[in-house]
């Protein structure tokens, strides 16, 4: 098998666990609340990471030299998925991952002043187009423009913000020291903001199983998109990333009677073109 094929296989377990994320998210909305999920969420995380970096030795690599690049980074992270978690519960499960396809235009935007990178007229074309895409799938208006909708877009930003940073740490630090301080930093950050009322819900018999699938799907996701970029190029592999959109789409409407509209899927559509677009043309340079 070429690096290309392993590169899709990896590329395809990003996506059922990326979906898986988003199901058991709707799901575990209805008892907890988004800060309450972020903590248990990253508790399992914890116990996943220590046991998997201890078992292959590289719990050496832990390092705590940069813990304000890692304190911003997962600031950032834990705000764009405290939103998407909110985005989850309350809008269309396709319209959410139609615009969370826009995080790589924010990271492209975003590299120009925290890397110092130049920003180009493709950059600006693209960024353009894709922000074509979200108004046809957002279609705002003072009857559409809800939290949720706006909680979506926002999460991709936290996101964009969380990928740059991670560009930067990976200059100094390994994939393991990156993932503890991402578990540990949010476990933190979800005990103070769910305790704030003075009342963090336990997880139940129905809760905790999907919070041990949101905990280990979330980490697969990340884990196999690395594994694929390791192995092909980005602007080579990321098209099957594109599935996850006609996926979520014919799920929320078997198992949650959401209505299809054809206007996400074109939108998220022109979003993933764009970006992709941008990224194909970085590879052949």
């Amino acid at each position: 098998m070429t690096d290309t094929a392993r590169a899709g296989l990896w590329m395809l377990g990003a996506v059922v666990s990326f979906t898986s994320m988003a199901l058991a998210g709707r799901a575990v909305s209805l008892s907890l609340d988004t800060f309450e999920i972020m903590t248990w969420r990253s508790v399992v995380g914890i116990v996943i990471v220590l046991t998997v970096a201890t078992a292959t030795g590289t719990i050496r690599q832990v390092r705590a030299e940069r813990l304000w690049l890692h304190g911003v980074r997962n600031l950032a992270h834990f705000t764009g998925q405290n939103l998407w978690f909110f985005a989850v519960a309350t809008i269309p499960l396709a319209q959410l991952f139609a615009l969370e396809f826009t995080t790589p235009i924010w990271a492209l935007l975003l590299a120009v002043p925290i890397l110092g990178e130049r920003i180009t007229t493709r950059a600006l074309v693209t960024a353009g187009v894709g922000f074509l895409g979200v108004l046809i799938v957002a279609r705002p208006s003072p009857e559409t423009l809800s939290p949720g909708l706006m909680a979506a877009a926002a999460c991709a930003v936290g996101f964009g913000l969380t990928a740059v940073l991670t560009r930067r740490l990976t200059r100094t630090d390994s994939i393991t020291s990156i993932l503890f301080w991402l578990t540990v930093m949010q476990a933190v950050f979800g005990v103070i903001c769910a305790g704030i009322d003075g009342d963090i819900a336990m997880p139940g018999r129905t809760e905790a199983p999907l919070l041990i699938v949101i905990g280990c799907a979330g980490l697969a996701a990340h884990f196999c998109l690395t594994s694929a970029l390791s192995l092909a190029p980005a602007g080579v592999i990321m098209p099957i990333d594109f599935l996850r959109l006609p996926l979520i789409t014919v799920l929320g409407m078997a198992i949650y009677a959401e209505p299809f509209d054809p206007l996400v899927l074109l939108g998220g559509a022109i979003i993933f073109a764009a970006t992709w677009s941008g990224l194909a043309r970085r590879t052949r340079a």
